[in-house]
């Protein structure tokens, strides 16, 4: 009896189920609902692809629908490309007889590769439509790409096949010397405003050569790029104060990925490299994003690393990693990093002076200042550290502590912090007799120091040090070390405010 019941029961659904029209389609009446009515492909630069960006088409009829064609309104011509509901159709630019269910939705996936002559010359946009059926069913979706062109500079590629290396200690890495005679680009050692530049693989500065950034230069650089300076080559950022919030005059180093949701992600590309032996570098207004390690700068050659005004956010290993180096840093920003925002290692010689070192990076392993004067490698070494002075500075982030100084035997360690800001909580009491961190015994090493202060940060997760008067580093700073204009050319009162921001009003 029960094995003709259940016999019975699997007949009926049976008969149900032969008797759907579920998969019978209508024609579609001109009724889809959409996600967006446009969509916007964010910046491109000519003939790189852009990502992809997805409208959503809905059916929210009782009926299953087959949409006749859904197509590019430029065709095959068009320099967009399509994927529908997983499938390419017709070179990603035609699709015919779409079957869509009721109350069901389907994706499409839209990218595009165009060349500036492709755009409208009078805003450099490149438009085109998406068609879904025609005649009186007839709906459109907008595409808009703002096309921008730009310098490209990459290694050759050779006759056999082979591309351009650079040969760095005992290997070689994908890059290319900069040339100043090159047939196409002219004197690429000198980057100007006029069009953004665009870097694949390391491109490095001659020995006994100069680069020179123009004010408002912009450079992009792709996935594990970045810029060498070479022995006794050099770097000259010639940004200037710009007036207004655009920044127009700033020098930037940053990614090539120009869609809004890559702004604040770290490790896009490699690093700033000043090689030991490089000489005479000079940086002043520039801001660096997303890179691995934003400024690494290894010995020298005696001479001081001049940095100022200068923004460095989002570097997934350090923003400035400095090995026996020599730097005077003035108004700095450093924000975010997933080791230290900056590192001052393996002894050398270091002055900043009204400069903000933040780091909320989400790890315990995270610092906003590290000072030693050891390298921890195959063979451990120390190198005197002549000086780590920190004048009108603040050192804060989401860590309890985030100084630390390691001191190891054997080579100087001199510092110095005054009227400076920092965050060192020593909740678990460790460092309490460790003669490195007596911020209020020890005149020698600390004057005038405000610990565990929250200075106020204006927006930290959009890279906003500002402050304003209700800051714990509002007029603490000593006029001795007055630099008298802040990193956006407000001018300092006196007593002046810690960090590289005069105290403003919060925009509401």
């Amino acid at each position: 009896m029960r094995q003709f019941t259940l016999l019975f029961i699997i007949g009926i659904l049976i008969s149900i189920s032969s008797c759907r029209t579920d998969f019978e389609t209508v024609a579609s009446t001109g009724e889809l609902e959409f996600s967006r009515d446009t969509i916007y492909l964010d910046t491109v630069f000519t003939n790189i692809g852009s990502s992809s960006y997805t409208l959503k088409v809905y059916n929210n009829s009782n009926n299953d629908i087959t949409i006749p064609s859904i197509q590019l309104g430029k065709g095959l011509n068009s320099k967009y490309r399509m994927t529908v509901d997983g499938t390419q159709g017709n070179q990603g630019k035609l699709f015919e007889n779409v079957n869509l269910l009721a109350k069901d939705s389907m994706y499409i996936f839209i990218e595009t590769t165009a060349n500036i002559a492709d755009a409208n010359p009078a805003d450099f946009l490149y438009t085109d439509q998406i068609l879904f059926d025609g005649g009186s069913n007839l709906q459109k979706v907008e595409l808009v790409t703002l096309i921008q062109d730009a310098v490209f500079l990459y290694p050759k590629r050779f006759a056999d096949g082979t591309l351009e290396k650079l040969p760095v200690g005992n290997q070689e890495i994908y890059g290319f010397f900069l040339d100043e005679n090159d047939p196409v680009n002219g004197n690429e050692l000198i980057f100007t405003n006029k069009k953004p530049y665009v870097i694949y693989g390391y491109a490095a500065v001659p020995s006994r050569k100069t680069v020179t950034f123009n004010p408002g230069a912009i450079v992009h650089f792709h996935a594990f790029s970045g810029l060498i300076v070479a022995s006794n080559a050099s770097i000259n950022v010639n940004g200037l104060l710009s007036t207004t919030d655009k920044m127009e005059n700033q020098v930037v180093f940053e990614g090539d990925r120009l869609e809004p949701d890559f702004s604040n992600v770290p490790g896009q590309w490699g690093a700033i490299w000043l090689t030991d032996g490089s000489t005479n570098n000079r940086i002043n207004h520039l801001t660096i994003k997303n890179a691995t390690i934003g400024l690494l700068i290894q010995n020298n050659n005696g001479t001081t690393v001049s940095i100022k005004n200068t923004r460095i956010f989002d570097s997934s290993n350090y923003g400035i990693l400095a090995q026996t180096a020599k730097i005077n840093g003035e108004n700095l920003v450093i924000n975010n990093a997933g080791l230290g925002s900056l590192a001052c290692t393996y002894g050398g010689d270091y002055k900043f002076t009204h400069s903000t070192f933040n780091n909320n990076w989400p790890s315990s392993s995270q610092v906003a200042v590290l000072v030693n004067n050891y390298f921890t490698g195959a063979i451990p070494e120390v190198k005197n550290l002549t000086q780590a002075t920190f004048n009108n500075c603040i050192i804060y982030g989401s860590y309890s502590n985030e100084m630390i100084l390691n001191k190891k035997e054997g080579a100087m360690f001199e510092y110095k912090f005054n009227n400076c800001l920092i965050k060192f909580e020593n909740t678990s009491n460790q460092y309490t007799n460790n003669p490195l961190y007596q911020f209020i015994t020890d005149p020698t090493h600390y004057n005038a120091i405000i610990q565990n202060k929250d200075p106020k940060f204006f927006k930290i997760s959009e890279n906003k040090l500002n402050i304003d008067d209700t800051s714990a580093a509002f007029a603490k700073g000593n006029a001795t070390f007055l630099i008298l204009l802040d990193i956006i050319g407000n001018t300092r009162t006196l007593p002046p405010d810690l960090g590289a921001f005069q105290n403003k009003p919060f925009p509401k």
